[in-house]
């Protein structure tokens, strides 16, 4: 089981140190742990050759060089990924060989150019290499660093033959995390978390929620009439959540941050943390963002959105709900909340 700090939440390096370092490579990864993330949050997808490795998406255009690869160029292409037609370059069409050739990038160089200074300094990691990575960090801390590992598009990979559900529990049950200290498991489909869980992966599962939409394992057997995110926050979808509808009870959820400011005054948070922790649910939130563009409305300043508004005011906020972990881009200012409210609380 995870063990949280000793007060308030964990702080989870969302795909490492994002706000420096481009997404997912080692270098965002060690600052990550550098800065004081208790964890790491990788996104889980596979390759043609069933390699796990490290991306947001599968479709990897706005995250490498792959676009500018001139032997690649016949693998752009259009897929409908959890209903959705992208077009681009995807992972599943690639060996672990191949992609061990390109380079990562700064997703929104827009907004943090100082992180694109770094693009085509790093390759693609495995999830393998993150292992050997957590492992030298905490070792070199003295303290145990967890995994939260988001499992990615479940559901069509297993359409064409990539069942995450099996090569993710196969690796995490062969490394240091088969005992399920540090680690934590997440989806925004419940059927694979449910899946990982029958294959005896001891782990929290954490279960994701968009604040619109529906997920997609839902919709692949109930289209339309597939239950809604928001429909899950509600006190009965709470309550079917913990009592372990359909035979699985997920650890906990992890909302859109949004979902805690939903329904309340101008900066204000509502309840839904403390609903879900009386009926013994942990809950994370995603994503701690200084800057203008991903702070709520209430919290914004006057600046450019790649400018940091007023986000020690909205950390605060977050944290005030009782929240057990939080998903940071710049884990150095999530902790510097946590420890400000430390010290407020004596």
């Amino acid at each position: 089981m995870t063990v949280l700090p000793s007060a308030g939440p964990l702080i989870i390096g969302h795909r490492g140190a994002p706000g420096y370092r481009p997404e997912h490579t080692r270098s965002s990864y060690e600052l990550a742990f550098a800065l004081g993330a208790d964890a790491v949050e990788p996104d889980i997808v596979a390759t043609k050759d069933g390699v796990l490795v490290l991306r947001h998406e599968n479709e990897i255009s706005g995250t490498t060089d792959v676009g500018s690869r001139t032997e690649f160029a016949d693998r752009r292409t259009t897929k409908n990924i959890d209903g959705t037609d992208l077009t681009g370059w995807f992972t599943e069409d690639f060996t672990w060989d191949e992609l061990a050739t390109l380079r990562s990038r700064e997703r929104i160089p827009q907004l943090r150019p100082s992180s694109a200074s770094f693009d085509g300094s790093a390759g693609i990691l495995r999830l393998t290499d993150l292992f050997e990575i957590i492992d030298e960090a905490s070792e070199a801390q003295g303290r145990q660093l967890g995994l939260v590992a988001e499992i990615k598009h479940a559901t069509y990979f297993e359409s064409v033959g990539l069942p995450l559900d099996d090569l993710v529990t196969s690796a995490l049950s062969q490394s240091f995390w088969a005992d399920g200290s540090g680690l934590i498991v997440e989806s925004f489909e419940k059927t694979v978390l449910a899946q990982m869980h029958a294959r005896g992966l001891t782990a929290r599962y954490i279960y994701l929620l968009e604040k619109k939409g529906r997920p997609f394992d839902e919709v692949a057997v109930h289209g339309k009439k597939a239950l809604k995110y928001a429909d899950v926050i509600t006190d009965a979808g709470l309550d079917a959540l913990a009592a372990g509808a359909n035979g699985f009870a997920v650890d906990g959820i992890s909302v859109d941050k949004a979902m805690l400011f939903a329904g309340a005054a101008d900066g204000d948070t509502n309840d839904l943390v403390a609903r879900a922790h009386r009926l013994g649910l942990d809950v994370f939130t995603w994503t701690l963002r200084p800057e203008n563009k991903f702070l709520n409305p209430y919290f914004r300043t006057e600046g450019e959105p790649s400018e940091f508004g007023n986000w020690e005011v909205e950390f605060d906020s977050i944290l005030g709900t009782g929240i057990d972990g939080v998903f940071c881009d710049h884990p150095d200012l999530g902790f510097a909340a946590r420890q400000a409210r430390r010290e407020v609380s004596g």
